[in-house]
C-alpha cells in the first residue's frame, strides 16, 4: 500500500513538473505584457508588478499598430487557402493509397516518407528558385505553395484513420450503385471529421507560428504576417520586451480559439491515428 501511495506522488511530481514547464513561458510573457519598460527592469520576471503600476499600455499599442491587421490579414488568407489545399490533397491521395492496388504504389509511398525525412533546409535554394520561377516571390501565393507541398504529415493521419475503418463499408456503398467520387465525398470524408479537425489544429499552429517562410518570401510590409509584424518589437524599438510580450498574447488568441473549437475532434483524432485497425 505504501509502496502504490509513493508512485502515486511520483507520478503527480513528474506531471505537476511538466506542467510547470508548459505554463511558465506563457506566465513570464503574460507577466510582461502589463509592465512598464521600468518594471521590466526592477521586478522579478516571475511575478506581476503592484497593482497601482499595472498597465494595458503595450497592449493598446500593439493594438494601435496598422500592421497587426494586415498581419491577421494576411495570416488568416494563408491559413485557409494552405489548410484547404492540405485537407483536400491528403484525404484524397490517403484514400487512394490505402484503398486501391496499382502499380509502383509501394515506391510512391516510399518517395512520400522520403520527402518528410529531407529537411526543408537542404532543399531551400530550389525551392527558392521554384518559387520565383513561378513568380510567386512577394506574394501571399508562396507561403500558401510552401505549406501545402512540403509538408506531408496530414497524409501519414489521414492513412492511419482511413486504414481503421472497414473495407465492407465501401464494398457496401459500391454495390448499392454508388461510385468512388460518390463513396469518398458522402461516406469517407465525413468520417474522417476527427482526423480534419487533427490536422486543422496542427496547421494552424505551424502557420502562425511560422516565421522563417513569409520573412524570406514576402519582404514587403503589406504583405507582413503575425510573426514578421512581431519583430517590429523584437529589432526595431530595442528594449521593448513588454510591447513584444503584448503582441505574443494577441497572437496567441487564433490559436487557442482553434484548438478549444477543434479539441474533441482533436484528441478523437490523434487517439484514431495512434492505433492501426
Amino acid at each position: 500500500m505504501k509502496q502504490r501511495t509513493l508512485q502515486q506522488i511520483v507520478k503527480q511530481v513528474i506531471c505537476l513538473c511538466m506542467v510547470s514547464i508548459v505554463l511558465a513561458p506563457i506566465l513570464l510573457t503574460l507577466f510582461a505584457a502589463f509592465k512598464t519598460k521600468a518594471d521590466m527592469v526592477n521586478t522579478s520576471p516571475l511575478l506581476l508588478p503592484p497593482f497601482s503600476r499595472v498597465t494595458t499600455d503595450n497592449f493598446q499599442k500593439v493594438l494601435g499598430d496598422k500592421y497587426l491587421l494586415i498581419g491577421f490579414k494576411n495570416t488568416g488568407i494563408i491559413l485557409v487557402f494552405s489548410i484547404f489545399f492540405n485537407v483536400l490533397f491528403g484525404t484524397i491521395t490517403a484514400f487512394i493509397l490505402e484503398r486501391f492496388q496499382f502499380r509502383f504504389k509501394n515506391l510512391i509511398m516510399s518517395l512520400f516518407f522520403l520527402g518528410m525525412l529531407i529537411p526543408s533546409f537542404v532543399t531551400e535554394i530550389a525551392r527558392f528558385k521554384i518559387i520565383n520561377g513561378l513568380g510567386l516571390y512577394n506574394t501571399l501565393g508562396a507561403p500558401i505553395v510552401i505549406y501545402v507541398a512540403s509538408d506531408l504529415m496530414q497524409l501519414y493521419i489521414y492513412r492511419q484513420f482511413i486504414s481503421t475503418l472497414p473495407v465492407s463499408l465501401d464494398e457496401s456503398a459500391l454495390l448499392d450503385g454508388c461510385s468512388y467520387f460518390g463513396l469518398f465525398t458522402r461516406i469517407i470524408f465525413p468520417l474522417l471529421a476527427p482526423a480534419t479537425a487533427t490536422v486543422v489544429i496542427i496547421k494552424a499552429i505551424t502557420i502562425i507560428n511560422d516565421m522563417y517562410i513569409p520573412y524570406l518570401y514576402m519582404p514587403k510590409n503589406k504583405l507582413r504576417t503575425l510573426t514578421t509584424f512581431l519583430m517590429n518589437y523584437a529589432n526595431a524599438q530595442q528594449g521593448s520586451w513588454q510591447n513584444l510580450a503584448a503582441g505574443i498574447i494577441i497572437i496567441m488568441l487564433p490559436t487557442i480559439v482553434i484548438y478549444l473549437f477543434f479539441q474533441k475532434q482533436f484528441i478523437a483524432g490523434i487517439a484514431a491515428s495512434a492505433v492501426k485497425g
